[in-house]
């Protein structure tokens, strides 16, 4: 494995093992909850768009059994290099998914799923922007409630923000560990 790309992952695994790390795990948890219980609390309000309760629900549960097994590995991690365990460059236990490929492609297929839903989902809220939030006399069927389109619709501009965070960081990790190896090795 080129130095770079060692040094990328060795950076992202202190970031993973971070305790600020754990708890926006814990913050990205109660999310997909919330999301859940929304779908389900207003499964019947937005006749005008009727997949966008399934959205949030679908979304929160598989969400929740994204980050829940993330959180998991997270803490142990943590306890890992509590302890001040060593691990060999070579070692396997250093990158977890080549001990556990289910677990990996799992998580891969999960994330899949959650990127074309999140696309189905931009189109299913923004496709009735902006919607009449009182249900008109003549067409009843032509309102979203007002709660459930504002929460996924800012579920959708906060999931827009953290992916273009997320990139941009991982962009910066990656360039600051390349560079970090390349002054290591002069």
């Amino acid at each position: 494995m080129p130095g770079g790309v060692k040094a990328c992952h060795r950076y992202i695994s202190k970031i993973a093992s971070n305790a600020c790390f754990v708890f926006l795990l814990f913050a990205f948890l109660v999310l997909p909850r919330s999301m859940a219980f929304t779908g389900v609390k207003f499964v019947e309000d937005c006749p005008v768009q009727p997949l966008m309760p399934l959205y949030l629900l679908v979304c929160g549960i598989i969400g929740a059994l994204k980050v829940s097994p993330l959180l998991y590995d997270s803490t142990r991690m943590t306890r890992l290099l509590s302890k001040a365990v060593v691990i060999d460059d070579d070692d396997d236990a250093e990158y977890p998914w080549r001990q556990n490929a289910h677990k990996y492609y799992i998580h891969l297929l999960l994330s899949l799923f959650l990127f074309l839903w999140f696309i189905l989902g931009n189109y299913w809220v923004f496709s009735v922007y902006p919607p009449d939030f009182i249900p008109p006399s003549q067409q009843p069927w032509d309102y979203c409630d007002k709660t459930l389109y504002l929460f996924a619709a800012a579920v959708l501009v906060l999931s827009h923000t953290v992916l273009g965070l997320l990139v941009l960081g991982s962009g910066c990790v990656c360039m600051w560990s390349r560079w970090r190896s390349a002054a290591e090795e002069d």
